[in-house]
C-alpha cells in the first residue's frame, strides 16, 4: 500500500492569518479568551510563530497568556473553518477516492491504485524507487492545488501505511513532505521516542519509561506476550506497529460513533441550578445535532 497523510500547517491560525494578513508573521492564538491570564479555556491552534514562545494546542489559555502576552488571541470561527475544510477535501478528493477525513484539517489518502496504474510492473528495485516518487509528485500536486485554491500550505508524510504516513508528516511539518519507503518503515520506527507511536500517550509513555522502555527499539525487544501484558487487547496491534506494520484501512466514509458538545465555565462551581441548566441546554445542542445528521 502507499499512505499519504496530509495535514495543514496550524489550521485554524493559519485561516485567520489569511483572513487577516496584517497577521502574518505574528504570535497568533486561536482559541478561549485569555482575560489577562485569568481566562478559562485552552488554545485550539497556535502560529508557527507562538509555537516558538512554548505555546501549543490544548494548552490551558492562561498559561499561553503568560508565556506571550504580546500574541494576537483570537476567538474561532468554526463556521469558516468548516467551510475551507470542505473545499480542502474536495481538492483532495479529485486526485483518490479513497480518502478518510479524520478532523477538519487532515486525511489519510490511498494512493496505491493510482501509483500502482502507471507502473504495468513493480518487481525490481528501480521500480519501486519510481513508484515512491510518484507518489510524491501526487501529494505535491495536493499540496500545489491546496494553496493555490486556499492560499494555505500543508505537510504530507508518504509510507506503506497510516502509522508510518502519520509520524512522517508530523516530521515534514511544516510545509514539507517526507517519504517512507515499505522496505524502510522497519528501521525508520526503530530510533523512535515511543510517544511517537499513535495510541501512546504521555501517561502510557510514562509507565514504559519507568521500565527503561523509551524508544521504539526497547519496546521491540519484548515478546508478544510482555508487549500484550501491557496494552492489553492493543497489544497484538501495537506489537506489529513497532515493526512498522499497520493493518488500519483507508475508510473513506467512517460511521459517526458518538456526538458530544462541551463547556468551559469562568469560575468552578457547584451550584446545582447552574450545573442543571447548562447540563440541559447541552443536552439540547447534542439531539439537534443528532437530529440534524438523521442519527439515531
Amino acid at each position: 500500500r502507499i499512505i499519504i497523510h496530509l495535514d495543514m500547517d496550524a489550521f485554524f491560525a493559519q485561516v485567520e492569518e489569511r483572513e487577516s494578513p496584517q497577521f502574518r508573521g505574528l504570535p497568533v492564538v486561536v482559541g478561549a479568551d485569555p482575560k489577562h491570564g485569568r481566562g478559562r479555556g485552552v488554545v485550539s491552534s497556535a502560529s508557527y510563530e507562538a509555537r516558538k514562545y512554548g505555546l501549543h494546542s490544548a494548552m490551558p489559555i492562561s498559561q499561553a497568556w503568560r508565556l506571550c502576552p504580546s500574541a494576537i488571541f483570537l476567538p474561532p470561527n468554526f463556521e469558516l473553518y468548516s467551510e475551507v475544510s470542505e473545499n480542502i477535501m474536495r481538492i483532495i478528493r479529485s486526485f483518490s477516492e479513497q480518502v478518510e477525513q479524520t478532523s477538519l484539517d487532515e486525511a489519510y489518502i490511498d494512493i496505491t491504485e493510482n501509483v500502482r496504474s502507471t507502473f504495468s510492473a513493480i518487481a525490481n528495485e528501480r521500480d519501486r524507487s519510481e513508484v515512491w516518487e510518484k507518489a510524491r509528485e501526487i501529494a505535491g500536486g495536493m499540496r500545489e492545488a491546496i494553496l493555490k485554491q486556499e492560499k494555505l500550505t500543508c505537510s504530507c508524510g508518504i509510507g506503506p501505511n497510516k502509522m508510518i504516513a502519520k509520524i512522517a508528516c508530523g516530521m515534514a511539518k511544516p510545509n514539507g513532505v517526507k517519504v517512507v519507503r515499505g522496505e524502510e518503515a522497519a528501521a525508520f520506527v526503530e530510533p523512535l521516542d515511543v510517544e511517537k507511536m499513535p495510541g501512546i500517550g504521555k501517561k502510557t509513555a510514562a509507565i514504559l519509561r519507568a521500565s527503561d522502555i523509551r524508544l521504539m527499539a526497547d519496546l521491540k525487544k519484548l515478546s508478544e506476550h510482555d508487549v500484550e501484558d501491557l496494552f492489553g487487547i492493543r497489544g497484538k496491534v501495537m506489537y506489529a506497529r513497532v515493526r512498522g506494520i499497520d493493518e488500519d484501512p483507508v475508510v473513506a466514509e467512517r460511521e459517526v460513533k458518538s456526538i458530544g458538545k462541551e463547556i468551559t465555565f469562568e469560575k468552578d462551581t457547584r451550584d446545582p441550578e447552574l450545573l442543571i441548566r447548562t447540563f440541559e441546554q447541552l443536552c439540547t445542542q447534542v439531539a439537534r445535532e443528532v437530529a440534524e445528521q438523521e442519527l439515531m
